[in-house]
């Protein structure tokens, strides 16, 4: 089911104005309160009502409804909220209801207030919550050429034998093909793409290639964030495929590049 909108899913900016049906926001509710992630970090996700709390974003348009995600700081927190809420996002997208990653283009203050975010809370991503429009704005059509939404790097930038710079050679009946091709297609800030996966054997070790910028005391690592959705992807690929796979957490050293960080590794 997932897999499936890990395909066609597009971010949505232009609503049609319509509230969540009594159903939908039934389904994502329960949805949420079953959600787990790797990092066995809990994330927080608060319903915010667009009229009720006087919220908007300029990029937005007939947007009713925000969902809110909070987490504690603490390591891979950044990352346990990509990958739970891509979780609800993809969910939300098998019902048809239309999301977009949203860090920046808002009045942070003001949500942070309406979310009650804590102080050793972070609250660094909302998403609105509704029914696409029929048509895109025209502003909402110049933002994805902007960033070539629909564009991505090349799987031998993205993935790679034994050490960075080897690109990965797979077989196409291999279960991490599938995976691995999700991951590609996985969104992130300004589509920087910053994930780096390298295969030894039956281990996946995901690491993050940073760029400049991406960092602050509000939102944390918005990068690490994005590491979250690709792991999402992998994971939840091999989940539906019926492939058992497990985690580790030891840094296998394959990279001494200070913008090479190790993430997370997974067995199949």
């Amino acid at each position: 089911m997932l897999t499936e909108a890990m395909k066609t899913r597009k971010s949505v900016r232009t609503f049609d104005g319509r509230p969540l049906s009594p159903q939908d926001r039934e389904k994502l509710e329960r949805f949420l309160s079953q959600t787990e992630n790797p990092f066995s970090i809990p994330v927080r996700f608060v319903f915010l009502d667009k009229t009720e709390n006087g919220l908007s974003s300029p990029v937005l348009s007939g947007e009713p409804l925000y969902l809110a995600a909070k987490v504690n700081r603490v390591p891979h927190g950044e990352e346990a909220l990509g990958y739970s809420l891509e979780m609800l996002v993809l969910y939300a997208w098998s019902l048809g209801i239309g999301t977009t990653w949203i860090g920046g283009t808002m009045d942070r203050a003001k949500f942070e207030r309406a979310a009650k975010v804590g102080s050793d809370e972070r609250m660094p991503i909302v998403t609105p919550l509704g029914y696409p429009a029929k048509k895109r704005s025209v502003k909402e059509i110049l933002m994805r050429k902007g960033v070539r939404a629909d564009d991505r790097k090349a799987f031998g930038e993205l993935f790679f034998d034994g050490k960075p710079g080897v690109p990965m050679a797979i077989d196409p009946s291999d279960p991490a093909a599938q995976a691995l091709g999700n991951v590609r297609w996985a969104p992130s800030a300004v589509n920087k793409q910053p994930w780096r996966v390298i295969r030894q054997g039956s281990d996946f070790h995901f690491y993050l290639q940073h760029d400049r910028g991406y960092i602050s005391d509000a939102v944390g690592d918005m990068q690490k964030i994005d590491m979250g959705i690709a792991l999402c992807h992998f994971c939840q690929t091999l989940t539906e495929g019926k492939t058992p796979y497990s985690f580790l957490t030891d840094d296998p050293g394959l990279s001494s590049s200070d913008d090479l960080e190790y993430i997370i590794t997974v067995r199949i």
